[in-house]
């Protein structure tokens, strides 16, 4: 669903997340609207990818947007078995080819964020999904904050980015994509805080 307040000139806001089979899809959507988004690596999930796609799912719902293709239909009806709540979203063939080639990747940035709008939420209805209030865990998290907690820019970063992430169920990242994470599945600084605890 996209956020109403969107501002003319802006790329729009999804505030589900989205998810596609490719890091060429990824960046496609990214380009297209503002948004968390996760990729798949084809039909193989990891079960590392799973959970950070379930633990998406439960806090700001999911859109599965995968390729107008066999594959993609196939990976589709994987993830909507396993995620039966999950948006839908969809691209014609025509409009996500290119030489031959089908694929999100391939299709114009207006046709993408038209697939993501006015999507059903996760309940069944034309409701926005919000993630959760930042009150609620805390003030939003900043780049300062992560660099203050030892998450950003020093000796052991990455570890400890990678502890925290497992046990809020957003994966590890570097710093710009956690802080991003965060953001859109609205684990604010006292969440952040308390997962860093021993």
């Amino acid at each position: 669903m996209i956020a109403e307040d969107a501002a003319v000139g802006q790329k729009p806001r999804i505030l589900q997340t989205v998810i596609v089979e490719g890091r060429d899809d990824m960046s496609a959507v990214l380009a297209a609207v503002d948004a968390n988004v996760i990729w798949t690596n084809g039909y193989g999930i990891r079960q590392d990818t799973l959970d950070l796609i379930k633990a998406a799912y439960e806090r700001t719902g999911i859109i599965i947007f995968t390729d107008p293709d066999h594959a993609g239909r196939q990976i589709r009806e994987r993830l909507t078995k396993l995620f039966p709540d999950a948006a839908q979203a969809y691209l014609t063939q025509s409009q996500a080819e290119k030489d031959g080639d089908i694929g999100i990747e391939n299709a114009s940035p207006t046709d993408i964020a038209f697939a993501l709008q006015g999507r059903f939420s996760r309940c069944g209805t034309s409701g926005t999904v919000l993630p959760v209030p930042a009150d609620a865990s805390g003030p939003a998290v900043t780049m300062e904050d992560l660099f203050d907690m030892g998450l950003a820019g020093a000796d052991g970063s990455a570890e400890k980015r990678s502890k925290a992430g497992a046990r809020l169920g957003i994966g590890s990242a570097n710093a710009k994509t956690f802080l991003r994470r965060l953001s859109f599945m609205g684990i604010g600084r006292k969440e952040l805080e308390n997962a860093l605890k021993d």
